[in-house]
């Protein structure tokens, strides 16, 4: 089956699989989502991904991070910002805070996808692709 927006695709599949408190996420792998899984590892959002073959495709093993207790998921909300049908960019300097620096936004810039603050710093602007907290 195809999927209009493999991003959202993504982060539905990883809120549900928090909801219910699974421990991994098996994903369709795309380069663009390696790159956001690893912006959100860096930061603390996931545990680990690691890329896998299964067949003649590629997918995604994604291990959920949870607080001490393992009740408590590491990402609270996780939202799409620019979508297919409304692409939402942003200047240098209009690039969105999330929750007053207690979350992330995800850019798509000329020089690659990197976290806002990385965006900020290097003085780029772009499409903001998704907000966590």
């Amino acid at each position: 089956m195809a999927v209009s927006d493999p991003i959202a695709d993504m982060l539905t599949r990883i809120k549900n699989a928090l909801a219910v408190r699974k421990e991994i996420v098996i994903i369709p792998s795309s380069r663009i989502k390696l790159e956001i899984l690893s912006i959100l590892k860096k930061r603390g959002y996931i545990e680990d991904f690691k890329e896998l073959k299964v067949n003649e495709f590629k997918e995604i093993e994604v291990r959920l991070k949870y607080g001490l207790d393992g009740r408590k998921p590491a990402i609270n909300e996780v939202m799409r910002v620019s979508k297919p049908g409304r692409r939402v960019y942003s200047k240098k300097d209009e690039i969105p805070r999330v929750l007053q620096g207690k979350g992330i936004t995800v850019i798509s810039t000329s020089k690659g996808i990197m976290s806002g603050d990385d965006a900020k710093k290097q003085g780029l602007g772009g499409e903001i692709l998704l907000k966590a907290w």
